[in-house]
């Protein structure tokens, strides 16, 4: 399941690393049009803080302090330093995944995520969903709105 998790983490940290460097205008990563709330700037600064607070953070032990609020209102962040973060959460996944054990899986994860306490495997196939899920929302922004 590790190996699943990681090949699945890397798989879509990498389209969504493909996902910006795509944008032809970089201004357009920061649009929103009609009923989309969230630009693909900000989705992706959630996903990178979402990632790094739930895995970097509770398994990797990190020192990331998230500041959610700002996953959503900073805008106009350069195409490369959002890349760089991309970049950087990729490894810090994979530094945290390295850790755990497949008897870790079946633990409970440390914090409480949801109304009831989930297993780690349970919230990191989650997490997997929800990247999964924005990276889809990115991408059709783009093609939406890179135009």
């Amino acid at each position: 399941m590790i190996e699943t998790l990681k090949t699945l983490f890397n798989r879509d940290l990498n389209r969504l690393k493909l996902e910006i460097e795509s944008f032809q205008n970089e201004s357009k990563i920061w649009s929103i049009d009609r009923n989309i709330s969230n630009s693909a700037g900000n989705l992706c600064l959630h996903l990178i803080g979402n990632l790094n607070t739930y895995i970097g953070v509770q398994i990797g032990k990190t020192n990331y302090i998230r500041n959610r609020e700002l996953e959503f209102s900073n805008k106009d962040i350069p195409k490369e330093i959002l890349i760089a973060q991309i970049e950087a959460t990729t490894q810090i996944v994979n530094d945290a995944l390295i850790l755990l054990t497949e008897e870790d899986l079946k633990k409970e994860y440390p914090i409480l995520v949801f109304e009831a306490k989930t297993s780690t495997e349970f919230l990191l196939i989650h997490l997997t969903t929800h990247l999964t899920y924005h990276l889809g929302q990115i991408n059709y922004h783009r093609r939406l709105l890179d135009n």
